[in-house]
């Protein structure tokens, strides 16, 4: 029997529970023209938005690590006006559920993005970003402090009608106390982590790989970081949670939901292996199957802990 891969964040009711990471899918052109039907995820979302366009930090911002990656994109994007007139009618044409990343320096720059997606045709959901390391103003500021982040949250929560997701930092002091306030401010779900501040530096030279010097360190090296946070999350909020960090095969991701995480995102794999995606999705599938699993949603927080 086909296993029911089908889950619910917030008035969302996905497919299955495969979502591709901001910043990691670019605006989904690409994939869905080289690679596969993005109509099969369970989502995409988008790259972050702004309300203007941001050309992001210098060069190099990306180097490989060991067991991951290490970027300092800067948060670099086309803007609202240009993802609405040039981006979101391609995304919206594909039969994707597009879940738009949005992001601001200050509470009114993220109320202004969020007013004016309620209304764009095409957008399902947002994920509110307060959470990138790589940049030197916005965004983490919000992502560190609970009272912060409410007052963030509750502003883009009067702005925007359908599902707010809120992606946490890990840098945050408290990862349950930042999804209670998040729950509380309005937030329908929680996604969390984000990458975490690291830097690279070059023997030869003496200086560091990357031009911003620091950058968010992803991939493998940081999923066990990722799985505590999310179990932590699970267990101090009543909203779904969506798994992020080094997940790159069917296996991550069902630890991930035994965690507690309702649904999960690709990121760097998807850099690895563009087809990451579509085998993680069937890799859950063969999971269920296996081991007699009807609707996936029964992995979540079946985490057997030890009394």
């Amino acid at each position: 029997m086909k296993p029911d891969l089908k889950v619910k964040i917030g008035s969302l009711t996905l497919k299955n529970p495969v979502i591709t990471a901001s910043g990691t899918f670019g605006y989904g052109e690409e994939f869905h023209e080289s690679f596969y039907d993005i109509a099969k995820l369970g989502a995409v979302v988008t790259k972050g938005i702004s309300l203007k366009p941001r050309a992001g930090n210098e060069m190099p911002r990306v180097i490989e690590t060991a067991s991951g990656m290490l970027n300092a994109i800067g948060l670099a994007n086309v803007g609202l006006d240009a993802f609405l007139s040039d981006k979101l009618p391609y995304l919206a044409r594909t039969g994707a559920v597009v879940i738009a990343n949005i992001l601001g320096s200050t509470v009114e720059e993220y109320a202004e993005v969020a007013r004016r997606l309620d209304s764009a045709e095409g957008v399902m959901a947002l994920e509110q970003n307060i959470s990138c390391p790589n940049v030197k103003c916005g965004g983490l500021q919000f992502g560190i402090d609970p009272e912060s982040a409410a007052v963030a949250v509750r502003a883009v929560r009067k702005a925007f009608s359908r599902t707010l997701i809120v992606k946490l930092s890990p840098q945050a002091s408290s990862i349950p106390a930042m999804a209670r306030a998040c729950e509380e401010a309005g937030a329908d779900a929680i996604s969390l982590i984000n990458t975490i501040p690291a830097m690279a530096i070059d023997v030869r030279t003496k200086k560091p790989v990357l031009a911003n010097v620091t950058g968010g360190l992803s991939g493998p090296a940081i999923k066990p970081v990722a799985l505590r946070m999310v179990y932590e999350a699970a267990g101090a909020v009543k909203i779904p949670i969506i798994g992020i960090g080094g997940i790159m095969n069917a296996a991550d991701a069902v630890e991930f939901m035994l965690a507690g995480a309702s649904a999960i995102q690709i990121g760097t794999a998807n850099f690895v292996r563009p087809m990451a995606a579509m085998e993680i999705i069937e890799g859950i599938e063969v999971y269920c199957r296996e081991n007699s699993i009807s609707r996936v949603g029964e992995l979540t927080g079946a985490l057997e802990v030890r009394s």
